[in-house]
C-alpha cells in the first residue's frame, strides 16, 4: 500500500500554560497597551524586552507589531531616505522588499548561491550602489558572516539583518542579528515563539534605539522601557522622529515570555526532525541536499532541497505527486507567486534586473516547513514520500 502523510503542515504546538495563565490575567486587568500600568506595574512589553535583549546580547531591544514593522522601523531609524537605494537578497520573501519599498527606498538585489545563501561575490561587487545592506537569512540559511561585515565594514555599509527565520541561531557563536547594526525578528505563527503577530529589534547602538523607539509610538514615555538608551539620547532625537506607530501590546508579550525561555530546548527538537528528513533525502537522484556551514548554529524549522536544472513541467510533477500523498512543498520556480511564495521578479514595485546565475537556483528551490507538531516517524515517513515522488519523475526525464 501506498504510504500518506496526514498530518498538518501548518499546525503548530499550543501556547504555553504558563503564557495562557499570564494572557488571562492581563486580559482581566483590561490594561493591554503597553504604557497602560497600574502605579508600581511593569508592562509585559518592557519586561520582554529586557528579556529579549539578555537572550541576544544586545543593549537594546525594542517590541513592536510586526517582523516588517521592525524592518522599516530599521530602516528609518539608520537613516534611510525616500529614493535612496537598499541593497538585499534576491531570494527572500515579499515583506523585506516591502519594507524597503515602505520607506520609499529602492531594492537592489543581489544573488543567490547553490547554497542558498547572499552570494558575497556579487554583495562586493554592488557596495558602491547603496550604503545599506538589509540582509535576510532566509530560511535560516547564515552566510559567511565574518566575510560579509569585511565586505560591508570596508565599503561604509550599514547591515541590517532580517532574522526572521534564525532566532535562536548564530554565526561562530555569536547569535543571529548581532553582527549588523540591528537585528529585526519575527514572532509570527510560522516562527521561532508565536503570537500570531510581532516583531523585535535589537542594537547596540543609542541613537538608533532611540529613534526606534520613538518611531514605534512612544510619545514621550520611553523612559517605561528597560531596554533602551538612558533619557538625554532621546533628548536629541525626540523632536525631529516621526511617530510611526507599530507598538507590541501587553497580551502578545504575555504569551511570548515563556515560548522565549524555552527557546533554546525548541531549537534542538526542531534541529532534531530536520536531521530525520534531511538524512533520508540524501543521495536522493536528481536531489540536491542544502549543506550547511559547520560555523552556524541554524534552526531547521523549515527544509529546502534543489530540484536543479529540471524541466518546469518535471518540478511540478514533483509538487503535485507529494501533495497527493499528504506533503505539502512550496516552488520558488513557479510562474506565478503562490501563498507566501514570490521571487524578486514578482515585486513590480521595485524594478529589477535580469539574474541569469541566480534565476537557475530559484528555479530548482523547493520549500517545505516542520512545525514541531510532528513526530520523527511522521519525518521520516515525509522523507520516503519525497525520495519516492522524486525518484519516480527523475526516472521520466
Amino acid at each position: 500500500m501506498t504510504e500518506r502523510f496526514t498530518g498538518s503542515f501548518t499546525q503548530q504546538e499550543p501556547i504555553p500554560e504558563a503564557g495562557i495563565e499570564a494572557a488571562i490575567r492581563i486580559m482581566r486587568s483590561g490594561r493591554l497597551h503597553r504604557y497602560n500600568t497600574a502605579p508600581g506595574e511593569t508592562a509585559e512589553a518592557a519586561l520582554m524586552e529586557q528579556e529579549f535583549a539578555a537572550v541576544t546580547g544586545a543593549r537594546y531591544a525594542l517590541a513592536v507589531a510586526s517582523g516588517g514593522y521592525a524592518l522599516g522601523c530599521a530602516l528609518r531609524a539608520v537613516g534611510v531616505k525616500p529614493g535612496d537605494t537598499v541593497l538585499t537578497n534576491a531570494f527572500t520573501l515579499a515583506p523585506v522588499p516591502g519594507a524597503i519599498a515602505s520607506v520609499g527606498a529602492v531594492p537592489v538585489y543581489v544573488g543567490v548561491t547553490e547554497r542558498l545563501v547572499i552570494d558575497l561575490d556579487d554583495l562586493a561587487a554592488k557596495t558602491g550602489r547603496a550604503r545599506v545592506l538589509m540582509l535576510s537569512h532566509m530560511r535560516g540559511h547564515l552566510a559567511d558572516m565574518d566575510r560579509l561585515m569585511a565586505i560591508c565594514d570596508a565599503a561604509g555599509i550599514t547591515v541590517i539583518e532580517d532574522c526572521a527565520h534564525t532566532m535562536g541561531a548564530s554565526w561562530n557563536g555569536v547569535p543571529s542579528g548581532r553582527h549588523g547594526a540591528v537585528g529585526c525578528y519575527s514572532m509570527q505563527t510560522y516562527k521561532h515563539v508565536n503570537s500570531g503577530e510581532g516583531g523585535f529589534l535589537v542594537t547596540d547602538d543609542d541613537e538608533i534605539a532611540a529613534r526606534a523607539v520613538m518611531l514605534s509610538g512612544s510619545y514621550m514615555l520611553y523612559e517605561r522601557h528597560l531596554a533602551a538608551p538612558p533619557p538625554e539620547v532621546f533628548e536629541s532625537v525626540k523632536y525631529d522622529t516621526p511617530n510611526v506607530s507599530g507598538r507590541m501590546d501587553n497580551l502578545r508579550a504575555a504569551i511570548l515570555r515563556p515560548q522565549l525561555a524555552a527557546l533554546d530546548t525548541q531549537v534542538g527538537r526542531w534541529n532534531e526532525r530536520y536531521a530525520v528528513v534531511e538524512d533520508g533525502l540524501r543521495g536522493t537522484p536528481g536531489l540536491t541536499v542544502i549543506d550547511r556551514d559547520p560555523r552556524g548554529r541554524f534552526v531547521g524549522s523549515s527544509l529546502q532541497f534543489l530540484l536543479l536544472d529540471w524541466a518546469t513541467d518535471k518540478v511540478q510533477a514533483v509538487i503535485d505527486r507529494c501533495a497527493a500523498r499528504g506533503v505539502e512543498l512550496k516552488w520558488f520556480g513557479g510562474a506565478e507567486p503562490k501563498g507566501f511564495t514570490s521571487r524578486y521578479d514578482s515585486w513590480r514595485y521595485a524594478p529589477s534586473e535580469r539574474m541569469p546565475a541566480t534565476d537557475r537556483i530559484l528555479r530548482g528551490i523547493v520549500d517545505m516547513r516542520l512545525p514541531l507538531t510532528f513526530t520523527l516517524d511522521d519525518c521520516a515517513l515525509i522523507a520516503r514520500i519525497i525520495r519516492a515522488e522524486v525518484g519516480a519523475v527523475h526516472q521520466q526525464a
